[in-house]
């Protein structure tokens, strides 16, 4: 069995598979002053309730956007798992070309959001990552990533409107009876997901014209997808193992790689 592990800016994804089987997902928080120690405890605890052992995973793989953490979840692996990770970064075959101006800048978990919609979807496809920021990933007719993009977050977003004001409460993200609002909750309620399934609906459909229309299939991704998948026409599908079945990927054509090399 394999672990891949997805750093993001709010959360730790782990997924553990047997090949193309996904035999167990999970996530923590993201926390920059944790050591390696408390990431392997927490993590080797977490295996043991769901009867694994740190024997039982033989490899892995690691995708970051937190380059502070990255020495901290690859030591832990060399520590409490007994593997050095391979980690998504340039050099690493992914199969997919970024026809954009830096390809240095392009997030990890963008590339792998990438590479996993094609490979599940096929292309053209447009990606859309409801994560610490909202992420729109553009691939052409050719396979190619040609360029995206980046919106605020929607948990960051009410984040700032709660911090940025005296009496707003902090509320949760799900989808209010009606548009307008009654009271301060249902208010910031649909302000907040009827205004990014606009955004969502606006950026895609102006997406879709500059790519010269025709059949493009969009895929969501990332925490709140399916609330705003639900109030728009224009999501075909939504996948929240994109990122984790697409580390499984790359870790198995990679890992192959090396074996036949």
């Amino acid at each position: 069995m394999i672990l891949c592990i997805d750093v993001g800016n709010t959360n730790i994804k782990y997924a553990v598979y047997n090949g193309e089987k996904l035999v167990l997902s999970f996530r923590v928080a993201t926390e920059h002053k944790k050591t390696s120690d408390e990431y392997g405890g927490q993590l080797l605890g977490i295996l043991q309730n769901n009867g694994l052992k740190s024997s039982d995973i033989e490899g892995g793989i690691l995708s970051s956007v937190v380059p502070p953490l990255d020495y901290t979840i690859a030591h832990m692996c060399g520590l409490y798992l007994g593997f050095k990770p391979l980690m998504l970064a340039p050099g690493l075959k992914t199969g997919m070309n970024l026809r954009v101006d830096n390809a240095r800048e392009v997030g990890a978990d963008r590339v792998v959001n990438n590479v996993s919609a094609v490979k599940k979807y096929g292309y053209p496809l447009i990606v859309v990552d409801f994560g610490t920021a909202t992420t729109f990933n553009v691939i052409d007719s050719k396979g190619e990533f040609i360029g995206g993009v980046i919106a605020p977050g929607i948990k960051g977003s009410l984040d700032s409107l709660v911090n940025g004001t005296a009496k707003l409460p902090r509320v949760e993200i799900e989808r209010p009876a009606n548009v307008i609002g009654k009271n301060t909750v249902t208010n910031m309620q649909s302000g907040i997901v009827y205004g990014f399934a606009g955004l969502v609906e606006y950026i895609v459909t102006k997406i879709k014209r500059e790519m010269g229309g025709g059949s493009i299939k969009v895929v969501a991704t990332g925490g709140f997808s399916e609330v705003i998948a639900k109030e728009i026409g224009i999501i075909d599908v939504v996948d929240k193992l994109l990122t984790l079945d697409g580390l499984n990927y790359l870790y198995r054509i990679n890992s192959a790689e090396v074996k036949n090399g």
